[in-house]
């Protein structure tokens, strides 16, 4: 909400300038989010009036002006503007003058001397209009500062407010609080009842009375449509971020920021018989004052005659009832709209009202009678006229009751931590306009009618500490034993983890947990994701079960921008569906870890062969998490990757994760170019640590034997390097594989495995025959277990 700091003063003056003000609104819960001078500083600038105007004798588009600016002599003043006129008042910059800018100083144009300079308002930094001279009303004081008379000196707040503080949408609700808060006195408008002069009146149906429970209407006939806002009003309305209109709808607009209750009128002469409050019928349209035609829902509260609908009730009006500059006679409408009732219905048509986010939040049910008669007298005052009698139709019962809500002193005073006195606490609320009654220890506090907020004892604890002041409160340190724990070295840390990956060339990533329901159907054929209720977007309806199809979508958006080399990690909770018969019911949460790397092996360098990463780049990152550790990996069948490139990761016999390629078919569909590789491994797995044994450094040479088996093409190295260690005796050290081949020399269906065998005592030299014997026991084992044979 925004509003002219010199109309809140009006209200209420407290002795603080405006950045105090404003601190001040903030520190109270009513966030100051911007403030803004109306006009950039400038001085020198005076009401003066053109005298005479002549053309200029040696420029066809100049004019020489006589110009009274109160100073006793005339000011001779060249001027360009198409619109000087005599008689005409304008600001005029005198000489001295300081401008936005500039300075103002005696010169010659085209050979004529001018002593100042008369303004537009682009040039007082008013606005961007410069086709003419800014051009002041006629009663306007010749020589008064223009500062002054346009109240330049003022600031424009604009305030956030919660959703809760519906009261302070009017400058009425927000200098309540300026004046609870700085005990100074409040200033109210002036509003007495307007004498009926017509007997005309409608008469007021309530069908829907918990939606409306109180409706007030008014005829008023004879008014001028045409007549000009008064100038007070329109510079109110527009620094409250409101254009001025029309005489009948400013005058509206002006009670809503003033007063809080937006109100409507109709033109009287288009309404049919008696006005009903009621829900729509089927099939009814209409034509709103925004040209959009809408059919009402349902549960749309609408404000009709006996013929038709007029309007959607707290919301819009419509264009068939609304007032035009030729009409004479209206109805003005001020009523109370259920907060239940309005709420969500503007949106719903894709657009937001002043009126429908007051009456949303809750619009003071006592305050329709109290201003229709403002806007009565506002109109009778600027558009003449005569009033007929209020008609109020209220439903006894449906209207909000306030209850009293009960308040412990000493425990507001425990959850505040400040030492407040009951008299004290009596003093705050009853400045805010809160009804205290004394019961014993305790107190009884009523809200008024314009408080939809308070309706427990903690709503009463909060505005305590609100006009007490946040920054009063005292800001005292926790206090607390502090112990040094344990931390065992046989486990890691989440941080270890994520330091190990990044040390590995891996950047790291937080994507949503809500995902794209395609994501998990292509990624990790889920058919029966678990679904939000209510998602922030409709691409994040449901939940991951996997992290992999967020890093795609990290691939993908990386792409786009010309990024190919893509390295990513993420650590998150994924969700799945427990099984059907688990002991619990719902869903579970794993935490996983995830890596995928795509593009280019390398960065861009020199000094080797660009290539694309590939599998056994990220089965070695994936390896390095675990050293010591061996990992095995057996072929899998994962929705997500390659059918003949993606394996299981088993860890100790246990099946901890899967790595591969990404499937083709989603490679081509999601457009992630060469195709990126993955690993999702459960997070327990990877903060289990094997200590590090300390094993003697051997001073004896190492011999190394290499062996070349032929077995079955089926058969994996990880099998063969798992039989030929199980047979190795102590002095095999170590048995790498350096070579695969099949083709000439070898048979249909088989492959040859080449192995390097290191051994070696930390005692002595090994002897050939010792050597041989490995060699041998080895071999004998892998042709039993496998059907291996030296290859020839």
């Amino acid at each position: 909400m925004q509003f002219s700091e010199h109309w809140l003063r009006s209200f209420v003056n407290p002795p603080l300038d405006s950045d105090a003000l404003g601190h001040l609104l903030t520190m109270s819960g009513l966030e100051v989010e911007e403030s803004a001078s109306v006009a950039p500083a400038f001085s020198g600038v005076v009401v003066a009036q053109i005298v005479e105007a002549e053309k200029h004798p040696n420029a066809d588009k100049l004019k020489l002006c006589k110009v009274d600016a109160g100073q006793g002599d005339l000011l001779q003043i060249v001027c360009g503007a198409p619109n000087a006129a005599v008689g005409m008042k304008i600001p005029c910059a005198v000489v001295g003058a300081k401008l936005p800018g500039f300075e103002i100083k005696a010169a010659k144009l085209r050979g004529v001397e001018s002593f100042g300079m008369l303004c537009s308002a682009r040039e007082l930094g008013l606005s961007e209009d410069h086709g003419g001279l800014l051009e002041l009303p006629a009663d306007a004081p010749v020589g008064c500062d223009v500062r002054d008379y346009l109240a330049l000196d003022d600031t424009l707040f604009t305030i956030k407010l919660t959703p809760n503080r519906s009261d302070c949408l009017s400058l009425a609700g927000v200098a309540r609080e300026v004046a609870a808060l700085t005990g100074q006195p409040l200033v109210m408008p002036q509003i007495e009842t307007v004498a009926p002069s017509l007997d005309e009146r409608r008469d007021i149906i309530l069908d829907a009375p918990d939606a409306c429970p109180r409706y007030c209407g008014r005829v008023l006939h004879g008014v001028n449509a045409k007549a000009v806002t008064p100038d007070w009003m329109k510079q109110r309305l527009l620094r409250s971020g409101v254009r001025s209109i029309s005489a009948l709808v400013d005058v509206t607009n002006y009670v809503m920021l003033e007063l809080g209750q937006p109100l409507h009128v109709f033109d009287n002469a288009r309404l049919s018989g008696a006005i009903h409050v009621r829900f729509p019928r089927a099939g009814e349209q209409v034509l709103l004052l925004n040209e959009q035609t809408v059919t009402p829902d349902a549960d749309t509260l609408l404000i009709a005659d006996e013929a038709r609908a007029l309007a959607l009730a707290g919301i819009m009006g419509g264009e068939e009832s609304g007032v035009t500059l030729e009409t004479t006679d209206v109805f003005l409408e001020s009523a109370f709209f259920a907060p239940v009732a309005i709420a969500g219905r503007a949106r719903s048509y894709g657009f937001v009202s002043d009126a429908s986010h007051r009456f949303e939040r809750g619009v003071d049910f006592n305050l329709a009678g109290v201003a229709i008669e403002r806007a009565t007298r506002l109109i009778l005052d600027i558009c003449g006229g005569e009033a007929g009698a209020v008609v109020e139709a209220v439903a006894p019962g449906h209207l909000p009751v306030r209850k009293a809500v009960r308040l412990r002193p000493a425990r507001a005073r425990r959850l505040l931590g400040i030492d407040l006195d009951d008299d004290a606490i009596v003093k705050l609320l009853e400045g805010v306009h809160l009804d205290v009654q004394r019961a014993g220890d305790e107190l009884q506090v009523v809200p008024p009618s314009f408080r939809f907020d308070i309706e427990i004892e903690e709503d009463l604890v909060e505005e305590i500490a609100r006009l007490h002041g946040y920054d009063a409160l005292p800001a005292l340190p926790p206090k607390g034993s502090l112990a040094m724990l344990d931390r065992t070295e046989s486990a890691r840390t989440v941080w270890d983890v994520r330091r190990l990956i990044a040390a590995r060339d891996y950047q790291e990533v937080v994507n949503y947990a809500f995902v794209e329901e395609a994501w998990e159907r292509d990624f990790c054929a889920n058919a029966d994701p678990i679904r939000l209720a209510n998602p922030i977007a409709s691409q994040m309806s449901v939940m991951r079960s996997s992290l992999i199809p967020g890093l795609a979508a990290n691939v993908v958006a990386n792409r786009k921008r010309q990024v190919e080399r893509v390295r990513v990690f993420e650590v998150g909770r994924c969700f799945e569906r427990q099984a059907d018969g688990a002991p619990v019911s719902g869903f579970h949460q794993p935490v996983r870890v995830a890596a995928l790397a795509a593009g280019p092996a390398l960065s861009v360098q020199w000094g080797a062969k660009a290539r694309q990463v590939d599998f056994f780049d990220l089965k070695g990152d994936l390896e390095a998490l675990f050293i010591p550790q061996a990992l095995s990996f057996e072929p899998v069948v994962h929705p997500a990757l390659h059918p003949g490139r993606a394996a299981s990761v088993m860890l100790e016999g246990r099946k901890i994760g899967v790595i591969g390629e990404l499937h083709p078919v989603w490679v081509q569909r999601y457009e992630l170019g060469s195709a990126p590789v993955a690993f999702e491994l459960e997070l327990d797995a990877t903060l289990a640590a094997r200590l590090p044994s300390y094993q003697e450094i051997s001073r004896q040479p190492a011999v190394t034997r290499d062996l070349a088996l032929v077995v079955d093409q089926s058969c994996a190295v990880a099998r063969v390097l798992e039989v030929l260690r199980e047979a190795a005796p102590a002095i095999v050290k170590a048995i790498e594989l350096f070579d695969v081949y099949h083709g000439k020399g070898i048979e249909d269906g088989k492959k040859s495995l080449a192995f390097s065998v290191l051994m070696q005592d930390t005692q002595r030299t090994l002897e050939d025959s010792e050597v041989d014997a490995a060699m041998s026991a080895i071999v004998s084992h892998a042709d039993i277990t496998l059907g291996a044979r030296l290859r020839g």
